[in-house]
């Protein structure tokens, strides 16, 4: 990643799913989902279900455990590929509490 991230851990698997990206940056912890899309017709807010989020929730929590971070975020990192155009990046921060 770039932007100041720096890489925790990637694809960590719990039984409530996979946590794709672990990231820190300037103190905050972020727990990223990864969607790629083909078409623009739902963007990537949408793609990640409340369902999801709960399981991507009790995932992050599993992975805190005895890990002393205060500030925890979730984003979604989504990845459009149409065909015949370069794909393109959308990162949206702070699923969780209203994307910004």
């Amino acid at each position: 990643m770039q932007h100041g991230y720096e890489i925790v851990e990637r694809n960590v698997p719990f039984k409530e799913g996979e946590i794709d990206i672990i990231a820190e940056k300037d103190g905050e912890l972020c727990f990223i989902e990864v969607k790629t899309r083909r078409t623009q017709a739902f963007g990537v807010e949408e793609s990640v279900s409340p369902r999801k989020l709960r399981r991507l929730r009790l995932a992050a929590a599993r992975w805190l455990e005895g890990r002393p971070w205060a500030d925890v975020r979730f984003d979604v990192i989504g990845v459009l590929v149409a065909e015949g155009m370069p794909p393109q990046v959308r990162h949206t921060k702070g699923i969780d509490r209203g994307a910004r």
